[in-house]
């Protein structure tokens, strides 16, 4: 019955998440009911390093600095990848030099698009203007 070995072989794992689920519902519960809720005024303001808030908590920036820093990410993750496929990539024949191509293909698929979508531009064309 492969149902049976399934279960077997995965109860340590199902056992995990039910004691992590379990602990972590327990604390949540535990910590609503023993916290104090004395609410004021300054608590509820914003926080800005001990020093008094100026102005309103709405802060103003370009998404396009966020989305460029995202892309960097990436694409710097992605290069971590390359370095042990570089390392033992002889040893592992041929089969192993395709899929390292391949990678590298979807990650040059990846700069065409992000270029051609202008998002490694730090002034847009539009903004120029």
């Amino acid at each position: 019955m492969p149902t049976q070995d399934f279960l077997t072989a995965h109860s340590s794992i199902l056992s995990f998440l039910v004691v992590a689920v379990g602990f972590l519902a327990f604390n949540l519960v535990l910590w609503w009911v023993i916290r104090p809720s004395r609410f004021s005024e300054e608590k509820n303001t914003t926080y800005e390093c001990g020093e008094n808030p100026t102005g309103s908590a709405w802060v103003q920036f370009n998404i396009r600095f966020y989305v460029f820093a995202l892309i960097f990410v990436v694409f710097d993750v992605e290069a971590v990848f390359l370095l042990p496929w570089a390392v033992v990539f002889k040893k592992l024949g041929m089969l192993a030099f395709l899929e390292g191509l391949v990678f590298i293909g979807i990650l040059a698929v990846a700069l065409a698009y992000v270029w051609r979508k202008g998002d490694l531009e730090w002034v847009r064309a539009e903004d120029r203007a």
